[in-house]
């Protein structure tokens, strides 16, 4: 395990200078949005919150840091904050080739497509979809959390922002519960599961078994939202015992101070997962890229819906 002290140091300075946990720049990471016809203007907007985009990043560290983990080389780590933020963001653009985000963006325009089928009117302006600061709070850097909190509201807040779209569940809880606890923003927060009205008769007779993320299983008790809308399609959704409120961990949040401990949890979580025998489906990219880590043969939500929704 690493030191998790200098970890929660390291991702606290690149939050506080750059504005994310990488110190990326976000025209780095950020093109998905690019020759897509999304409105700029309105008060609602998509906020994916970088999560999906640090996909590539995560995938990368995540490999490294468990390449030397419980080896004297670990303590390296400490010396990362050494390294001039300019230098990671212009190597940043030469880490991240097309090739590195595409699977990632073809998670957000699955998504974007499906509220467009919905018939959901939404902007995006990529200077407003900001991280959210979550990694901050889960470490336990409450300081830095509110500090980078209130940036980040009083952005939105004064481009006349109301309503918040969002994607992954580590940004709904940040938007829905904690800024308006810690910094007192009021933002109308909906994910985009919340707002689907789809159709289409390739649904029928499909079976899946859900993941459900920690925050929307057991905080944001949203797990029944994507049960009703698989229903719905007629999909038949088998879960397992450790379902909704009840959900196992993916191990995701382990892995920035232990991927080796992750992987375990994960396999566990998987195992779990995999005793149905139908399509495995997540709605967290923390998650799918960790259960995928592990083994696991794994389907957004928004890719699985995308393939057969209808016009």
């Amino acid at each position: 395990m690493y030191d998790p002290r200098v970890i929660v140091d390291l991702i606290g300075r690149n939050v506080g200078n750059t504005g994310n946990p990488f110190a990326v720049l976000p025209s780095a990471i950020n093109r998905w949005w690019k020759n897509l016809k999304i409105p700029r203007d309105g008060d609602t907007i998509l906020v994916t919150g970088l999560m999906i985009q640090f996909l590539p990043l995560i995938r990368k560290v995540t490999r490294i840091m468990e390449q030397f983990e419980d080896t004297p080389r670990a303590s390296w780590i400490k010396y990362s904050s050494l390294v001039p933020i300019p230098f990671i963001q212009l190597g940043s653009f030469v880490a991240l080739s097309n090739r590195k985000l595409a699977s990632s963006e073809k998670l957000l325009r699955n998504i974007v497509e499906l509220l467009q089928l919905s018939g959901i009117r939404f902007a995006y302006r990529p200077e407003l979809d900001l991280y959210s600061g979550i990694l901050l709070y889960d470490l336990g850097d409450e300081e830095g959390f509110v500090d980078h909190a209130s940036r980040v509201s009083d952005k939105l807040a004064n481009d006349g922002i109301k309503t918040i779209i969002t994607i992954d569940p580590h940004t709904t809880y940040a938007f829905k519960v904690l800024y308006p606890k810690y910094v007192g923003s009021s933002f109308n927060v909906y994910t985009y599961m919340e707002l689907l009205r789809l159709r289409g008769d390739g649904f029928k007779g499909l079976r899946v078994t859900l993941h459900d993320p920690c925050f929307f299983g057991r905080y944001l008790n949203l797990s029944h939202v994507p049960r009703r809308l698989l229903t719905d399609l007629g999909v038949e959704v088998l879960d397992v015992q450790q379902s909704g409120t009840f959900t196992h961990c993916c191990g995701g949040p382990a892995e920035s101070v232990s991927p080796k401990l992750s992987r375990e949890i994960a396999s566990k979580r998987l195992k779990q997962l995999s005793s149905t025998g139908a399509q495995i489906i997540t709605m967290c990219p923390v998650c799918f890229e960790n259960l995928k880590r592990a083994g696991g043969e794994v389907e957004d939500l928004g890719e699985f819906l995308r393939r057969y929704a209808e016009q």
